[in-house]
């Protein structure tokens, strides 16, 4: 959806179901609570970090802007700070937010790196499974795993992506020997730890692919455009620059 449509639809929603708990005579806790968590999980429909804030933090705001705001006690509005940090844990923090892999980001990977039947993928920080699926359309014949540290998110990942296992783990503390690929979405600052750690774990012949971020340290064995972003290709043992 163009924007700001996104963030109008989730206000609108969020506003919709507010009223109607009130309607129903929920407590204020449940009222507010429920919307606040709508908005959390339709955040991942803005394209960019910010547009994910505004889309998420549209209705609490307006909310505390509103004279309804008199009717919910002051600790509930602490359940926005609990919520995210049940979404991104402290230790999580220093990696990449909910950043979703866009829908054919991937779909030039298959012809630069080929795996056969039964190679093992895992996607590590798989958020809400975007990179799953998107992994799973371009090797259907591969065994497909993620790695995330969130419950809830891990939780809602395994449900949405029932093709895959989706295990609650430390990206950094999990074991990568035995993947024949490694995908990730992560910030410019974590991909050299995440080129360390796969040079010293990932097998001759394994794969480390990073979607926007490269690796200035390493050769890559291929790049591939998606539109305005690039897929960095990296085979382990990896070649320096």
């Amino acid at each position: 959806m163009a924007w700001p449509l996104p963030a109008l639809l989730t206000w609108v929603l969020a506003w919709a179901l507010f009223l109607l708990l009130q309607s129903l005579h929920a407590p204020p806790v449940v009222a507010m609570g429920v919307p606040v968590l709508l908005g959390a999980g339709l955040a991942v429909l803005g394209a960019t970090p910010w547009r994910r804030v505004f889309i998420g933090s549209g209705f609490p705001l307006s909310l505390a802007a509103s004279g309804l705001a008199a009717a919910v006690p002051a600790w509930a509005w602490l359940l926005p700070l609990v919520l995210l940090a049940l979404l991104y844990p402290l230790n999580t923090w220093r990696d990449a937010p909910l950043f979703p892999t866009p829908t054919g980001a991937l779909q030039g990977l298959p012809a630069a790196v080929r795996l056969p039947p039964g190679a093992l993928i895992v996607d590590a920080g798989c958020g809400l499974g975007a990179g799953l699926i998107e992994l799973h359309r371009a090797y259907p014949l591969a065994r497909v795993e993620g790695l995330e540290w969130s419950w809830p998110l891990r939780a809602l990942c395994a449900l949405r992506c029932r093709f895959a296992r989706v295990r609650r783990a430390d990206i950094w503390a999990a074991d990568w020997r035995g993947y024949d690929m490694v995908y990730l979405f992560q910030r410019p600052e974590s991909m050299q730890r995440a080129a360390d750690k796969a040079a010293a774990e990932l097998k001759a012949g394994a794969w480390m692919v990073s979607l926007e971020f490269e690796v200035p340290t390493l050769k890559p064995q291929a790049v591939l455009p998606v539109g305005e972003r690039k897929v960095w290709v990296y085979q382990a043992p990896f070649r320096k620059r």
